[in-house]
């Protein structure tokens, strides 16, 4: 398994990094360093919905579905500063239009496989919608 390792630049900044695939992402902190980069918080936010859109792409590729253009928004709950704490996620994915209802059931169990989604606490695991356009 990949190890990232992650180094504290100064000014409330850190980068993140796999030296293996040659791969980095740099963060900011949204309160006091210049929010010129994703905060930690808003890459645990693309961890769950990446996480959730590509545990269904065995299904939907054994399915013969185009998952093209599903998108997931995830909304975090938390306690105000000084003391920041997640109290929960609200979970919206929006699926691609004509997709049949055992598509749906079968790509709404593949999504919720989703380690990072269970990696929660069970007071604030997150709360997901499927919504579908048609």
């Amino acid at each position: 398994m990949a190890q990232v390792r992650t180094v504290y630049d100064g000014d409330q900044h850190c980068t993140a990094s796999d030296a293996e695939k040659g791969l980095s992402v740099e963060m900011d902190c949204p309160y006091s360093g210049k929010g010129a980069e994703l905060s930690p918080g808003n890459l645990l936010e693309a961890a769950l919905a990446g996480c959730m859109l590509i545990a269904m792409g065995p299904t939907a590729t054994r399915e013969g579905i185009d998952l093209a253009g599903a998108a997931v928004k995830v909304t975090t709950e938390a306690s105000p500063p000084p003391k920041i704490a997640y109290t929960g996620f609200e979970v919206a994915v929006t699926m691609p239009a004509g997709l049949t209802a055992f598509q749906r059931t079968k790509l709404e169990r593949a999504a919720d496989s989703c380690p990072i989604k269970h990696a929660f606490r069970e007071d604030i695991r997150p709360r997901v919608r499927f919504v579908y356009p048609d």
